[in-house]
């Protein structure tokens, strides 16, 4: 066996048992640990001191008959986002899409998966989007709303979407070749970081590290990730969901720690690059547009002075 090859195979190992061992943190690997690195870093403490702080637990108000439950609460390094955990199973187990986010109200009664409850969270003023991971309700609102007024709103509807027993989201059929509907974001019906044989020794290597290192630290802040493919120029494509998708401190997570942690054990990764939505990319224009008008007034302020 060649010393590549035997190489390749000790990453394959120290990868699968990763979660079982501590190796002596390097200067590489040190810059990953999602968005929360960013934070302690220093890097997000502004925007922190925006996000209310709650309980760990908040009990949800009481509607009715219907009896009240403790629902966990976490916040994001998104400021205008804030995990929801129920303790209660959110996606059907026999859907395989590890993730679904709806981006309108449209999207909420659609095929192939409705929900009742996104509907329900998409009517309440200032909410954007709703993205339901496994065991997880992660809410985005409008910069310009405020936490106090919606979150007991969202309590009282998750509470009473758990306690009626029904299905937080059903599964409907649509017709064949349909796309989902405008607006509901699916993960990929086989997911996008499962194992494939006709992937490439690199490519599989990168799922595997996205899987067991970076997956589980972007679901705990809300979010998701997708593998959206490893171009011939060493870029590999990805795609941030839920909080992740809207945090201002999304370049950093990419950077500082995907690509760095990427590029430490894959010497064929090159870099990382995000995929956008039309939707985003107005977004960042708009944004980037609104930094140089400040950057503008305040050359003109110190002239001035």
């Amino acid at each position: 066996m060649s010393t590549y090859r035997a190489s390749r195979t000790t990453l394959r190992a120290l990868v699968r048992t990763s979660k079982h061992i501590h190796p002596a943190p390097t200067q590489q690997s040190q810059l990953f640990a999602s968005y929360r690195t960013a934070v302690s870093s220093g890097l997000l403490q502004q925007s922190r001191r925006s996000i209310p702080r709650g309980t760990a637990q908040q009990q949800s108000p009481f509607r009715g008959g219907v009896r009240t439950i403790f629902i966990q609460t976490e916040n994001t390094p998104n400021p205008d986002a804030i995990k929801f955990l129920p303790n209660h199973r959110i996606l059907p187990e026999n859907i395989s899409t590890p993730f679904i986010e709806y981006l309108n109200p449209r999207s909420t009664i659609a095929p192939p998966y409705p929900s009742p409850l996104a509907a329900q969270l998409m009517n309440i003023d200032g909410v954007t989007s709703v993205f339901y991971g496994a065991d997880f309700i992660t809410v985005n609102k409008a910069a310009d709303a405020n936490w106090a007024h919606i979150r007991p709103e969202i309590f009282a509807l998750i509470t009473e979407a758990v306690t009626s027993g029904q299905p937080i989201v059903n599964v409907a059929e649509k017709k064949e070749g349909a796309a989902a509907a405008d607006g509901q974001e699916l993960g990929e019906e086989v997911d996008s970081l499962a194992y494939d044989e006709n992937d490439s020794e690199v490519v599989g290597m990168i799922k595997e590290l996205l899987e067991t290192r970076i997956r589980p630290a972007i679901q705990e802040d809300g979010g998701d990730i997708e593998f959206r493919g490893f171009t011939d120029e060493g870029m590999v494509l990805l795609k941030l969901r839920g909080a992740c998708r809207t945090c201002d401190s999304s370049t950093v997570t990419l950077k500082n720690g995907i690509e760095s942690m990427l590029m430490h054990y894959i010497e064929e990764v090159k870099g990382v690059q995000q995929i956008l939505d039309q939707e985003e990319e107005i977004a960042l224009q708009e944004f980037a547009k609104f930094e140089e008008k400040l950057k503008a007034q305040k050359g003109q302020d110190a002239t001035a002075a």
